[in-house]
């Protein structure tokens, strides 16, 4: 009897370009090229990609309206043995986008998840913005209504990592107004406009005269991601916490003694711990 596992599928999850058709990659090609089923966000801007290949296959729209009811409508073709190729209106799958609860899904199903690494507005801007790479946070885009969007904004103005930011075109000066608001006018920052494109371009600044340039000197075209520096005066989840033992086992030991314990309690090499108490 055949095994019902050697008959299913593959899900690729595909990285496409984000403008420049040169970073369109052999192996994405090749994915593309020998699907059975391409689940676009986008299937017009898709459809406009394959022609470069050139593929003619069959698209269908997949995207955060009509997400429930396609993860099951993809479940059983590639339970059925079809490959499916997973792409997003550009850049790589998933990264504020829709796809996780297919990719989820096939894994509960045991189909056999591939990814196709490709470019990356979030990797590109960090990259290119000259702050603060070795840890970050990506955030997406943030809530439109204003009320929401303070909220958001005020649980971050502590964070101490690179904050990866995307924003439309339409509401890149409100977002950076409330972004003066949350963080302060001096907050370092880079606004990378255009990525891998003909007009792409980066602008270095605090915050405050980002706000005032955007419409100016930086034009209200194509589209943004925005690179904010990490708060340098908070501490860590991690560091805050080191801090409040040392200063119980203070209160009861000699400092010699609180910081060793304080170290293996918390993993925190001794050194680390010393500069961060003595602050």
């Amino acid at each position: 009897m055949t095994n019902a596992a050697a008959v299913r599928g593959k899900l690729y999850v595909v990285g496409t370009p984000i403008g420049n058709l040169g970073d369109f990659s052999p192996r994405a090609r090749d994915a593309l090229a020998s699907a059975d089923l391409i689940a676009a966000e986008d299937t017009r801007r898709t459809r406009g990609l394959l022609s470069t290949i050139p593929a003619e296959k069959h698209v269908i729209a997949y995207h955060e309206h009509n997400e429930e009811q396609r993860v099951g409508e993809l479940l059983n073709r590639l339970t059925a043995g079809e490959t499916v190729a997973l792409v997003s209106d550009a850049g790589t799958p998933l990264i504020s986008d829709p796809g996780w609860r297919l990719v989820r899904a096939a894994h509960a199903a045991g189909i056999e998840v591939v990814p196709i690494p490709g470019p990356s507005a979030v990797l590109a801007a960090l990259c290119a913005a000259g702050l603060p790479t070795d840890r970050f946070v990506f955030e997406g885009f943030l809530p439109r209504k204003a009320g929401p969007r303070a909220e958001r904004l005020s649980t971050l103005a502590a964070e101490p990592r690179t904050i990866v930011l995307f924003e439309a075109v339409h509401r890149i000066p409100e977002t950076l107004t409330a972004l003066v608001e949350a963080f302060g006018a001096a907050r370092p920052a880079v606004l990378a406009r255009e990525l891998t494109k003909l007009h792409e371009s980066f602008y270095p600044a605090p915050l405050g005269e980002l706000a005032k340039r955007v419409g100016a000197d930086i034009p209200l075209l194509g589209e943004f991601v925005l690179v904010v520096a990490g708060n340098s005066d908070a501490q860590s989840p991690d560091e805050a916490r080191a801090r409040q033992i040392f200063e119980l086992l203070r209160a009861e030991l000699e400092p010699d003694k609180a910081l060793r314990l304080t170290a293996e309690i918390t993993g925190m090499p001794r050194n680390a711990l010393y500069r961060l108490v003595r602050t």
